[in-house]
């Protein structure tokens, strides 16, 4: 589990490519302090499963789903990735609840300057916007931001200069794809609750509420 602050901006240092696989080996500093073969790291909001660590990088294995569903098949030597360590039992929740399993990613398509914050505006799929709402939480490329906007097919996120100097967003640009990973709360109030898509107000007033 984690929370979407962002410890550290690592760079990929090799990726070996297998047929529908890879491995990455990221160069890093801060995370390796107590990390360990088994342990988890989101890697651009991905959970990744520590495979080789040493002083300077550690290294994970890729499979097929996760490169199809999340932009890490993309991923190049030098590549910048945002990197966080699994919570800690008496860690704090700084951003919001993640697991670290991407649904899926979205396209930059409006990037713009507003005093010292950026807009970002990302057009995306109808299975992940049916999931946003309006100052809710949203997980892009690993970081916690908040829903400031949305249309039918997009949504907009405004990002102060630390975030934008600490992670990799202040790197992307309109076309760039960026991996997403939708409140994991509504989805399981989704699944759980009968008859979940006739919820309405005639329908709580019919059974008491």
């Amino acid at each position: 589990m984690f929370t979407g602050i962002i410890e550290e901006v690592g760079i990929v240092k090799n990726i070996k490519k297998g047929t529908k696989s890879a491995i990455l080996t990221i160069a890093c500093s801060k995370i390796l302090d107590d990390l360990n073969l088994g342990d988890s790291v989101a890697t651009n909001g991905v959970c990744l499963t520590v495979t080789n660590v040493n002083n300077s990088s550690f290294s994970a294995d890729v499979m097929n789903e996760t490169l199809s569903k999340s932009s890490l098949g993309s991923l190049s030597n030098k590549s910048r990735v945002n990197l966080e360590r699994a919570m800690p039992a008496n860690g704090r929740f700084g951003g919001h609840i993640v697991s670290g399993h991407i649904d899926g990613t979205g396209k930059i398509t409006s990037v713009i300057k507003d005093d010292i914050a950026i807009w970002y505006t990302i057009q995306t799929s109808p299975k992940i916007m049916r999931y946003i709402i309006e100052k809710g939480s949203i997980v892009i490329d690993g970081i916690s931001l908040t829903i400031a906007k949305l249309t039918h097919d997009s949504f907009c996120v405004s990002v102060i200069p630390h975030t934008a100097k600490y992670t990799t967003l202040s790197e992307k640009k309109i076309g760039c794809f960026v991996n997403l990973e939708n409140d994991i709360i509504g989805k399981y109030i989704e699944k759980f609750t009968p008859n979940s898509n006739r919820i309405n107000h005639e329908f709580l007033i019919k059974n008491g509420f």
